[in-house]
């Protein structure tokens, strides 16, 4: 599902017109990243939880040459799924 499917699929659901339901999806998205750039996490009870977290420098291989390379540390984002969206999945 691409986001417009996602947001065709709000907008059927929820009885909102498709530019609202657009509106509503681009705020989520906006407060969501946001709120992860400042390290905080997002949870949302029953679907899952945003955090991120920081993964620490380590050692790789180049995989054409086999020259050892380092990659750099970086902050990623994690979700954790909810007990409700991994009963529904399942």
């Amino acid at each position: 599902m691409n986001k417009a499917q996602l947001i065709d699929a709000i907008a059927a659901e929820s009885s909102l017109s498709k530019a609202d339901a657009k509106k509503a999806l681009d705020a989520f998205l906006t407060v969501t990243g946001d709120a992860l750039k400042k390290g905080d996490r997002v949870t949302l009870v029953g679907f899952g939880s945003f955090s991120v977290s920081e993964r620490s420098a380590r050692t790789g291989r180049n995989p054409q040459t086999g020259k050892e390379i380092t990659i750099p540390a970086k902050k990623v984002i994690k979700f954790k799924a909810g007990s409700e969206l991994t009963d529904a999945v399942n």
